[in-house]
């Protein structure tokens, strides 16, 4: 076994829904803003976080044409993930730490106003994870939300820029910190906690939208009453049908009291539906990686989960990954799409997970529809078995063997998953989703680590490379790429085409009503591809890495595409953070990812741009 590195960098770590009761009106603003599509409202474009635009002046015939129409330095290094906000006339952008905010002007690109908050560098830099990135901002109330990076969740005055209310969500010496888009939905505004790399325990919040007042808290793991699960109610998915979890379903899964450490975190993107009352999301990785160290299914780690909006109170809970031994961290999006599966309409989620595996489920009652891997890489698991919901893990691959720690080699995909945080767009044009996915292997080597408040609760070692059968033995593709962009169908649980990229494509998309997807890749390029065919049509190099996500609005009669530049996160992490790990690539600074992606310093540097696009006059 090698021991743990004592130098620690973390920081650096078919049919949309349309109809909806009325809400409240407190945050009516917010609903009327994601139905007129000259705006981008909300980190998804709409509640159901399908990343869809009806606009289509920009469509397949004349994408071709597009050009920078203007572009905005904001000032700040690292890693630029999240995407702007579109509110009407004014455009708000965000930066990663110290996560400044910036209202500008459409008409004369001036800024309006600026607000950057303060922050001890000192105690929230060293204990984040994977960059220092932020995701987007929150609207509502006629109020900007701001989660800070020190778990601060703010409220600006969006007009003025002035501070309205701010709130403690966690406490940054005890390892918590917050680089979530803040998600209000009637007149709460809701966020969740990072931390799982320094044993916090996972839990999503909802807040007052006009005083910030906690109005619910509910846990990953823990006792029913942290976790604001009814035995009786809430269900999963169990033995070919929906049933009720049973009392302390969580915590009977963990040995002794190690749930308070559990991890579970819920950084990820948040999803809404009125009809339903509704929200979505995923919980994180269990903690430590070391899984010998933790026996058992560890629920509600690695879940899906549907909590009523207006208590916290959980519908439904289903796990992707249980007693996880690879960080698959399940935080990724949750869109919710209206479709037939297996003959039968239902009103569904769509999540892509890191373990490679698109799940579509029933998002009123959480029956299991589909799970099927959207990599062809994936090696882990044979399959998931439909009547249990379990994935069937390949032995071999598996980081625990016979209650020890074992030196796992060729584990697809790696920790950084099939697709991390990025979020995928729907066109219901296709009836297809847009994966902007990774493309790699890891060695895995899990270590004994004690727990200590505000410290590194990691415990394992990794190693990345590409998916391809030059590197790995017996993968099927023989490809090097470490990325890919696959258009994938839900409905069946597969592939309609991939596209193989250099990098991995970190970078979230949006689908059109003019044909056309667009993303951006780790060299920098913002690219539009045919959402039927996939085929480039077109691409232009920004001034860094793309790692934000792209939105389209319309503004004074003419659409504009916009996407924040600035190289950076976790596969970035190497040139945001200034890390070589020289031959060793084991190097856990950058938990693994730092030798697979060292080349992509001769494509791009840092540099925090957010560049327009549109149509010549």
């Amino acid at each position: 076994m090698k021991k743990p590195l004592k130098n620690w960098l973390l920081a650096s770590s078919v049919a949309v829904l349309i109809a909806a009761p009325a809400i409240s009106t407190a945050n009516s603003g917010v609903e009327q803003l994601t139905k007129n599509p000259n705006n981008w409202a909300i980190w998804g474009g709409n509640y159901a976080g399908t990343r869809y635009s009806e606009l289509s002046d920009i469509n397949v015939d004349n994408v071709k044409n597009l050009q920078p129409a203007w572009s905005f330095s904001t000032g700040v290094l690292r890693g630029h993930e999240g995407g702007p906000l579109v509110i009407d006339d004014i455009l708000y952008i965000h930066t990663p730490f110290p996560n400044t905010v910036y209202a500008i002007d459409q008409k004369t690109q001036a800024v309006i106003w600026e607000y950057t908050p303060t922050q001890d560098a000192d105690v929230t830099i060293p204990v984040m994870c994977c960059d220092t990135v932020n995701r987007g901002l929150g609207y509502g109330d006629g109020k900007i939300f701001l989660q800070q990076s020190d778990t601060v969740l703010t409220a600006l005055d969006a007009k003025t820029g002035k501070r309205v209310w701010s709130v403690q969500n966690g406490d940054p010496k005890l390892g918590m910190t917050n680089t979530s888009s803040p998600f209000v939905v009637k007149d709460t505004v809701l966020t969740g906690i990072s931390g799982g790399e320094f044993g916090v325990r996972g839990f999503m919040a909802a807040y007052d939208i006009r005083t910030g007042k906690l109005r619910w808290k509910g846990y990953s793991m823990g006792p029913d009453s942290d976790t604001l699960i009814d035995p009786n109610k809430t269900t999963t998915w169990e033995n070919g049908k929906v049933t009720p979890v049973g009392p302390d379903s969580s915590i009977k899964t963990w040995k002794g009291d190690q749930w308070k450490i559990g991890g579970g975190t819920t950084w990820g993107w948040y999803s809404y539906d009125p009809q339903l009352n509704l929200i979505y999301y995923g919980s994180g990785n269990p903690s430590t990686w070391n899984p010998v160290q933790r026996p058992g299914d560890n629920k509600w780690s690695m879940s899906l989960w549907a909590r009523d909006a207006d208590t916290g109170a959980v519908k439904w809970v289903y796990q992707m990954t249980p007693h996880d031994e690879w960080d698959f961290d399940g935080i990724n999006e949750v869109p919710l799409v209206d479709q037939e599966v297996n003959g039968k309409m239902h009103k569904t989620i769509v999540h892509f997970d890191r373990n490679g595996f698109g799940y579509t489920l029933d998002r009123e009652t959480g029956e299991l529809l589909v799970a099927e891997k959207f990599d062809k890489s994936v090696n882990w698991a044979t399959h998931v078995d439909m009547k249990t919901g379990r994935p069937q893990v390949v032995s071999k691959y598996s980081t625990e063997q016979n209650g020890e720690d074992t030196n796992t080699v060729g584990a697809c995909p790696a920790a950084l998953g099939s697709k991390n945080q990025q979020p995928v767009s729907y066109s219901p044009q296709t009836g297809l989703f847009y994966i902007s996915g990774n493309h790699l292997c890891m060695n895995y080597e899990p270590f004994a680590v004690d727990y200590k408040a505000g410290q590194p609760y990691v415990g394992a070692t990794l190693t990345m490379m590409p998916a391809g059968a030059d590197v790995i033995t017996g993968q099927p593709d023989g490809s090097t790429n470490l990325g890919q962009f696959t258009a994938w169908d839900a409905k069946t649980g597969k592939i309609a085409w991939s596209n193989k990229e250099q990098f991995s494509v970190w970078s979230g998309s949006v689908a059109t009503a003019g044909g056309v997807v667009f993303y951006g890749t780790l060299e920098g390029y913002l690219k539009a591809v045919d959402a039927k065919s996939g085929k480039e049509l077109y691409k232009f190099k920004t001034p860094s890495g793309i790692i934000g996500n792209v939105n389209t609005w319309k503004y004074n009669g003419k659409q504009y595409v916009g996407v924040l530049s600035g190289i950076g996160g976790w596969a970035g992490i190497g040139i945001a953070a200034g890390i070589d790990d020289g031959t060793d690539k084991s190097n856990t600074e950058g938990l693994g990812a730092v030798g697979a992606y060292r080349s992509l310093s001769s494509y791009t540097k840092l540099g925090g741009t957010f560049t327009v696009f549109a149509l010549p006059n």
